[in-house]
């Protein structure tokens, strides 16, 4: 329990990135419409099991920095997940769990870009936190730091616990 609760504190203190493009149709080589790489979710708030969890293969050709100086990483055009979203009460808590450095790129409902690198557990894996969750689809690319080869992942969507 003292894990989890560390997490949530490490989650709660970290801040989102907006990226500053709002493209509508994607930027930087992203394609937001694309078929996602592992399919689409859709859940509401209050959902169980919580975490969800999706594995994934993180990295790609493309570059982050693509979409914004303060994003990062190598991912692919299309997202990896499409996350349907009934927000309820709680934050959504989108994170990755890997052996390897990986990032997270997500285009909220709001049409913002949303970008981390070391903001979850472990000081390799990435988080993102919205405390007051927007209904509507989340893209989400899970990629790895540095270019090469696809690395194994586990998408993490939440509203109580992240990795």
């Amino acid at each position: 329990m003292n894990l989890v609760r560390t997490l949530a504190a490490a989650a709660a203190v970290m801040t989102l990135t907006a990226c500053a493009s709002t493209a509508t149709g994607g930027g930087g080589g992203l394609d937001y419409n694309a078929t996602p790489n592992y399919g689409t979710v859709s859940l509401n708030g209050g959902f169980t099991p919580d975490p969800y969890i999706v594995n994934v293969l993180a990295g790609g050709n493309l570059s982050a920095a693509n979409m914004s100086s303060s994003c990062r990483g190598m991912i692919t055009s299309a997202p990896d997940v499409r996350l349907n979203f009934n927000a309820g009460s709680l934050p959504l808590i989108i994170s990755v769990a890997a052996n390897s450095d990986t990032t997270l790129v997500v285009n909220g409902p709001d049409g913002a870009w949303y970008c981390d690198d070391d903001g979850g557990a472990n000081g390799l894996n990435p988080a993102l936190r919205f405390n007051n969750a927007q209904s509507g689809r989340y893209e989400i690319w899970v990629g790895t730091y540095s270019s090469g080869a696809a690395q194994p992942a586990q998408l993490t969507i939440s509203e109580i616990y992240s990795q």
